[in-house]
């Protein structure tokens, strides 16, 4: 028996919470089968007071989304003087803001499409560039508020500025960018493999092809060529340096091999709090580096830490 106290924060309040109460419920688990001592932790407003009161040895967040992810509850743990694994404020503020994580990444020569933030409210009549593009929350997960404007679209999307919009003000709007959706994981300072997600009926990667079983098929390795593969895994890598992300990170491209010789690769963004199910796409890349599932997350325990 390892004998380390783990609470396992999970669930949160933000559009996210399925997706962490499942990742913390996995992670939990395996923990325990791990031989830790664990504790299931539901976040709510009064965290602190919880975690002031049990004192685990480490935190392991499963939050996912903002507060969880966007620098917010690593800002606590960090009050507390609790070890905690994934990035830490700074670098989880940073890449939960798309439009700044993008600035830094193009700063580090890292390929990125272009785009601009904006008040939904400004969007008028007019698309505010040549379509197609997309348009995204600047601070959300989980594909929530994606919309792909089309080429042949006649206006912006009307959701944007609609009252049913949840997903804040401020958002971005980018250039589209056509071709196969790759995604590699990085843990602590080695990239793991190169995924290819094929939606299976979506358009796109949303939160249904994500999460919905059967919504899409894992390709590891990427079947591209390996100067491809092997520039992705070095882009990863450059960009968890360059936000200064710790413990584990997934950046997600797209590359269109369809026009030029070499083919366009474009980073689209990075995300510190990864799914964390047997069946995500890190834990995949883990498999396929040669760790079990609980493996995998011991690391991450004992990697643990503050002032990340």
């Amino acid at each position: 028996m390892n004998g380390k106290h783990v609470a396992v924060l999970m669930g949160g309040f933000s559009s996210e919470r399925p997706v962490s109460l499942s990742s913390g419920a996995a992670c939990a688990d395996a923990l325990e089968a791990a031989g830790y001592r664990v504790t299931r932790i539901d976040v709510d407003r009064n965290v602190a007071e919880t975690l002031a009161a049990l004192r685990p040895d480490v935190a392991f967040n499963a939050l996912h989304g903002p507060f969880g992810e966007d620098g917010t509850i690593q800002g606590i743990l960090e009050y507390l003087e609790i070890p905690y694994t994934h990035s830490g404020v700074l670098a989880s503020a940073l890449a939960m803001d798309k439009a700044q994580a993008k600035h830094v990444a193009a700063a580090s020569g890292i390929p990125v499409a272009d785009a601009q933030v904006m008040d939904r409210h400004a969007f008028g009549p007019k698309h505010p560039m040549k379509p197609p593009y997309v348009v995204k929350p600047v601070s959300e997960g989980s594909s929530f508020g994606v919309v792909i404007v089309k080429e042949d679209q006649s206006h912006p999307p009307q959701v944007v500025t609609s009252s049913e919009w949840r997903y804040g003000d401020r958002i971005m709007v980018e250039r589209y960018v056509a071709g196969r959706e790759l995604t590699c994981g990085v843990m602590g300072d080695t990239a793991l493999g190169v995924t290819e997600i094929i939606p299976q009926g979506h358009a796109f990667y949303d939160y249904d092809s994500k999460y919905v079983k059967g919504g899409s098929r894992h390709v590891i390795p990427a079947q591209i060529s390996p100067n491809i593969y092997q520039k992705i895994q070095t882009l990863a890598l450059k960009a968890h340096q360059a936000i200064g992300c710790r413990g584990v990170s997934r950046s997600d491209f797209r590359f269109d091999d369809s026009s030029s010789a070499g083919g366009e690769l474009i980073w689209l963004e990075i995300n510190t709090q990864p799914g964390m199910t047997p069946t995500s796409l890190v834990p995949e890349m883990a498999a396929h580096a040669g760790y079990s599932f609980g493996e995998f997350l011991s690391w991450m325990v004992e990697d643990a830490s503050c002032l990340r």
